[in-house]
């Protein structure tokens, strides 16, 4: 019987989807979707996870292009119930997609697949020596993305466009990247596909790595 990969996010968006590159490596009926708020009305997302003064939050992007700033702390909380739920119903790998960092979430029996674990020192072990460019949309803080970068072997440069944002826009963001030294550039936002990936590297000449692709291929190699 083969293997399942459950992908896990706080809230789904078709703009965000991984599935694409997953079925470049993995079947469709080992791939499995679930989400955190799926089925919940705006009321019952606020009065589950509502923030409260001061607190830290979590934007989350509805399909409907409505924002929600959510309580961190309980997102993270229902996202390790979720994960138990998963676990108990004889899920395998899961798979979290979400641009928000998480510090204690963890599965005792299914393989749990965190980005801001796995990317940053794959990437690292990958292009060690060079200066890494670090492309993000606009919707994330670039406070967290230092952070999640922080143990490059030389200290990320940033640039900031949205994968909506036209070619011309996005040639921009490479090009700033270059101007502060990088000589590879990663994509790191769910929005970004290979279309942005070829755009920039048939332009700028350098390596342009695409972090979704990075974490299907890992993910892939999981299932047997």
């Amino acid at each position: 019987m083969k293997q399942t990969l459950v992908t896990l996010t706080i809230v789904h968006s078709p703009h965000s989807d991984i599935t694409p590159l997953l079925l470049e490596y993995l079947p469709e009926e080992q791939i499995f979707h679930v989400s955190l708020l799926d089925g919940l009305s705006t009321t019952e997302i606020s009065e589950k996870y509502a923030a409260q003064d001061d607190e830290p939050t979590v934007m989350v992007h509805f399909p409907d292009n409505r924002q929600m700033a959510l309580s961190l702390d309980k997102v993270e909380q229902g996202l390790q119930q979720l994960i138990g739920q998963l676990e108990a119903r004889g899920a395998e790998n899961i798979l979290l997609l979400t641009s928000a960092s998480f510090t204690h979430l963890q599965a005792h029996s299914a393989v749990l697949l965190e980005p801001d674990r796995l990317v940053p020192p794959l990437v690292n072990a990958m292009v060690e020596g060079h200066q890494v460019g670090i492309l993000v949309s606009n919707e994330e803080p670039l406070r967290q993305q230092a952070r999640k970068w922080r143990n490059l072997s030389q200290p990320a440069c940033f640039a900031v466009v949205s994968p909506d944002q036209d070619n011309e826009k996005l040639l921009d963001a490479g090009l700033l990247l270059q101007e502060q030294g990088a000589d590879v550039v990663v994509l790191d936002s769910p929005g970004y596909h290979h279309r942005h990936r070829d755009f920039l590297q048939n332009l700028l000449g350098i390596p342009v790595l695409l972090s979704n692709v990075l974490l299907a291929k890992m993910a892939a190699e999981l299932l047997v």
